[in-house]
């Protein structure tokens, strides 16, 4: 079994400061509520062997501020910056960890969702996939390669508002 803990970055900061769109960081509402989707993964036992993090600045400091532990197998990546569903999956399917965290955006994030898990999780934000918003989905595969669209059970959907 395969685990992915898909998760969109918390809020970020709309008020100005940096020019750039990937160097936004996150305003305080975004740092606390990644500290507690922290919590919440510990709290769960949900611990990531390995992390696929977009570069952006937020997703960064969301993934910081998880405050996991250490995880030697993480990497920062500038193809998961606003990336298309497609270009997740295949950046899931080149993981090697069982339990895999993979931080990005919107509409990517939220789509790829909606599309690896065979049945949608009863929660009236899933589809929206708000700022934190966490899926835990579950694969019945022994190799990464082997996740496709749809085979996906979901096991937790949460977002900070329900923390």
């Amino acid at each position: 079994m395969k685990r992915l803990i898909l998760m969109r970055h918390a809020k970020s900061d709309w008020s100005g400061g940096p020019s750039s769109d990937h160097d936004r960081p996150l305003n305080p509402r975004g740092r606390k509520a990644a500290s507690a989707l922290g919590a919440w993964m510990t709290s769960k036992e949900l611990m990531p062997e390995q992390v696929l993090c977009s570069s952006a600045m937020r997703t960064k400091e969301t993934f910081v501020r998880l405050d996991l532990g250490d995880i030697a197998n993480f990497r920062y990546d500038r193809a998961l910056y606003l990336a298309e569903p497609d270009t997740l999956l295949n950046a899931l399917q080149a993981a090697t960890g069982d339990c895999v965290l993979m931080i990005g955006h919107n509409p990517g994030s939220g789509m790829m969702a909606e599309a690896i898990v065979q049945e949608t999780p009863n929660h009236p934000q899933f589809m929206s996939y708000p700022t934190g918003a966490t899926l835990v989905a579950d694969f019945d595969i022994t190799d990464w390669r082997d996740a496709c669209w749809g085979k996906a059970v979901a096991r937790h959907f949460i977002v900070p508002r329900d923390l």
